[in-house]
């Protein structure tokens, strides 16, 4: 499935190089606010979130959260991709970029690029996807990409309900 690229970006899976950047990331306000707080205060703890989530994800589903950089530059500016949920019975697109690159399409660029991905090599045909129901932008990202609005649900793990949204590709 990776790495594939879009007019902007190059997708690609996520390695244990990507500490520092997943650091950044988690640690950001908006990332902390909108997703969660992962307790995730340094190096160690980068590499373990990757080894147990992205990396775990890869080797038990083919599929997981994928590092998403600048095809210009290289530089690494969010992550986007399937997440397997226990909780969930479809796979969820997650996102999450760096707040200095918001505002610029990344997110639905490479939300559509997963989509794509999905639909013609793993023949995936449902896809849900959960946000804050404060995040109006994440909502907006969703809806451009032809989510709809299922319902409020309540998952383990979060304070308060979340956005459930659908998404057919298949």
């Amino acid at each position: 499935m990776c790495p594939f690229e879009t007019q902007r970006l190059r997708i690609d899976y996520a390695s244990l190089d990507d500490a520092g950047f997943i650091l950044e990331l988690l640690n950001e306000p908006d990332f902390i606010r909108n997703i969660a707080d992962k307790g995730v205060r340094d190096i160690a703890g980068a590499e373990a979130y990757l080894r147990d989530g992205p990396l775990a994800m890869y080797a038990k589903h083919g599929h997981g959260l994928l590092r998403v950089s600048l095809k210009q530059t290289g530089e690494v500016i969010g992550m986007s991709g399937l997440i397997r949920r226990d909780t969930l019975d479809y796979p969820d697109l997650g996102y999450a970029f760096l707040q200095r690159h918001h505002g610029h399409g990344y997110a639905s660029e490479a939300g559509a690029a997963v989509l794509e991905r999905a639909r013609q090599q793993l023949k995936i045909g449902r896809i849900v996807a959960i946000a804050s129901p404060e995040n109006t932008a994440s909502h907006r990202v969703l809806e451009k990409l032809g989510f709809r609005f299922d319902a409020e649900i309540a998952l383990p793990g979060h304070d308060g309900p979340s956005s459930y949204f659908i998404c057919d590709v298949g």
